[in-house]
C-alpha cells in the first residue's frame, strides 16, 4: 500500500502531521495558513485484507496459465477469494489502459476475434433456453505489429455493432494514419472506411479452408486445410507485403496457453463476463507493461514507448489503483 501525497491546496511547503480522518488516512495542515488535506492510501487490492505478496505471487500463476482451483490448492486462498483480486485488479487494469492508451503513433495494426465462451456454449445456450449472458464470447483485439502493444480490445458478442464499436476505440486510440490488416470478417468491410473516415489503409486477408487433414474424420480436432489466401483492399493505399494476421494469431496462441479461460477441452472457462473480461484487463496490463517479448527482447509498452523500462506486477497493481 503506497500513499498519494496531493497536491495541498495553498503554495507553501512547511507542513505536519494533523491526525487522522475516520478512515485512519493520515491527515496534514500547513503552518502557514493552517490549511488541511487528506494523504489516502493507494490500494492495489482495493479493500481485500490478504497479504499482499501472497496475493501477487497467486495473480503471477493465474497468468501463466495457472486455474483457479490449481492455485487454490497452492497457495491456500479460497477460489472466491481468488476470483474477487483477479475481479478487482483486472478491473483497475483495464481502467488504466483505457485512460493511457490514447493518441498512440502506430504504424502497423492487426485485428482479430479470439472465441471462448462463457458457461456453456452457443448450441448448448440455445438448446437449454438461456440468455445472452451465456454462451459465445469474442475478444476482439487490435495490436501493432513491430511493438507487440495491445492498443485496445472488445469483450462481446460476434455482431456488426461490437465491431464497429471496436473500430471505434481503436480509432480514438491512436492518432495519424497507419495501416491496418483484419481477417474476413464481413463487417469490418464498413466499418473501417467509415470511421476513419477513409483515413486509413485498409485491407483484408481471406483465408479458405477446406477438410481436416484426416481422411476418415476420427481426429475431430484436427487443423483444416489451407485452400487459399486472398487480400482485399478496403481503402487507402496498403503495403501488400504487409497485409498479415499471422502476429495476431500468434497474441492468440499467448492468450490460450497463459490464460486457463481459453484453453480449449477443458472446465477452465469463464462462469461470468465480469470475471472474464477482468481477467482478460489484468492479462493486457501484464503482457503489455511486465512480460518481456522474446521477439523484441523487451515489454511491448518500452517498444511503444510508453514505459521506460519493464514493470513488475507489483508497479502494475500499483499504478493501475
Amino acid at each position: 500500500m503506497i500513499d498519494i501525497a496531493p497536491t495541498p491546496p495553498c503554495q507553501h511547503t512547511e507542513t505536519k502531521k494533523h491526525g487522522r480522518d475516520p478512515s485512519g488516512n493520515q491527515r496534514m495542515r500547513c503552518k502557514a495558513c493552517g490549511a488541511t488535506w487528506i494523504i489516502k492510501p493507494r490500494r492495489p487490492l482495493g479493500d481485500m485484507r490478504v497479504d499482499h505478496d501472497k496475493a501477487t505471487f497467486a495473480l503471477k500463476m493465474i497468468l501463466e496459465g495457472t486455474s483457479i482451483r490449481s492455485t487454490e490448492r497452492l497457495t491456500g486462498f479460497h477460489r472466491d477469494t481468488l476470483c474477487d483480486l483477479v475481479a478487482t485488479t483486472g478491473a483497475n487494469c483495464e481502467s488504466y489502459l483505457r485512460r493511457t492508451n490514447a493518441g498512440l503513433t502506430v504504424k502497423d495494426v492487426e485485428c482479430d476475434e479470439l472465441w471462448a465462451f462463457i458457461g456453456m456454449k452457443e448450441k448448448t445456450r440455445d438448446r437449454l433456453g438461456y440468455g445472452q449472458l451465456f454462451g459465445d464470447c469474442y475478444t476482439y483485439v487490435a495490436m501493432e505489429r513491430t511493438s507487440k502493444f495491445v492498443i485496445t480490445w472488445l469483450n462481446g458478442k460476434r455482431t456488426s455493432e461490437n465491431t464497429w464499436e471496436f473500430v471505434n476505440d481503436l480509432y480514438f486510440a491512436t492518432t495519424g494514419r497507419y495501416q491496418v490488416s483484419t481477417d474476413g470478417y464481413g463487417p469490418y468491410q464498413a466499418a473501417f472506411p467509415l470511421v476513419y473516415q477513409f483515413n486509413v489503409d485498409f485491407a483484408q486477408l481471406i483465408k479458405r479452408f477446406g477438410g481436416t487433414s484426416d481422411v476418415d474424420g476420427s481426429r475431430r480436432y484436427s487443423p483444416a486445410n489451407l485452400v487459399s489466401k486472398d487480400t482485399t483492399i478496403g481503402c487507402g493505399q496498403p503495403d501488400e507485403d504487409r497485409i498479415c494476421t499471422s502476429h495476431s494469431e500468434r497474441l492468440n496462441l499467448s492468450l490460450r496457453m497463459q490464460m486457463r479461460r481459453f484453453t480449449r477441452l477443458t472446465n477452465g472457462h469463464s462462469k461470468c463476463w465480469e470475471n472474464h473480461a477482468a481477467m482478460i484487463g489484468l492479462y493486457f496490463g501484464w503482457y503489455n507493461y511486465c512480460r518481456v517479448h522474446s521477439t523484441i527482447k523487451t515489454t511491448p509498452a518500452v517498444a511503444q514507448g510508453v514505459a521506460d523500462k519493464p514493470w513488475s506486477i507489483e508497479e502494475l497493481l500499483t499504478a493501475a489503483a
